[in-house]
């Protein structure tokens, strides 16, 4: 198969992926986000790559927003929301900053492979990305390596929020261009 045609494959797997993610779930993140007074989010590997995006986008439409383990990053208090990106839902650095934000009386969100592990257990609000995650590579799910398809879904899936926030917000583009970086 040539490049284009993997091309072709990569987003019929994404398109399968988004059909069976519970929209009633998304929406609750998004009132969740509404309702924060900050917003968290944190995620390992190449998924922590997609939570630096996605708080980008999130001050981009006006939210104050972090990235967990940033030297900027302020406290979490309970009126916040922790959002963890996670295919397995089961590493270990991250599980243990879900349980502090659960203790600290933080919203929680758990966006991954498998709701029942450590971390979508400990969440208030469960996204299922049902994509092959890294150590699932014998489940046929996927063309892809490893968790080529969690992490590219975890993108798609963060620019959807941002989408039906600015939807329920009332903003467009020209709104954000007030806020992207000029010191370039």
């Amino acid at each position: 198969m040539n490049t284009i045609g993997f091309t072709d494959e990569i987003l019929a797997e994404l398109k399968l992926t988004f059909a069976r993610i519970d929209d009633e779930q998304a929406e609750k993140l998004v009132t969740g986000i509404l309702q924060a007074k900050k917003v968290f989010v944190a995620g390992g590997g190449r998924s922590g790559f997609m939570a630096k995006a996605f708080v980008m986008r999130m001050m981009h439409v006006g939210l104050d927003a972090y990235v967990v383990g940033e030297t900027v990053t302020p406290n979490l208090e309970a009126d916040d929301i922790f959002i963890v990106g996670s295919g397995s839902g089961e590493t270990q650095s991250l599980a243990a900053m879900t349980k502090k934000a659960k203790t600290i009386g933080a919203t929680v969100v758990a966006i991954t492979t498998n709701p029942d592990s450590t971390i979508g257990s400990l969440s208030d609000i469960q996204i299922e990305i049902p994509a092959q995650a890294k150590a699932d590579g014998t489940s046929g799910k996927s063309i892809q390596p490893m968790g080529s398809l969690f992490e590219q879904s975890l993108l798609l899936f963060y620019d959807a929020v941002i989408l039906r926030f600015m939807d329920k917000k009332g903003l467009n583009s020209d709104t954000m261009y007030g806020r992207h970086a000029n010191l370039e």
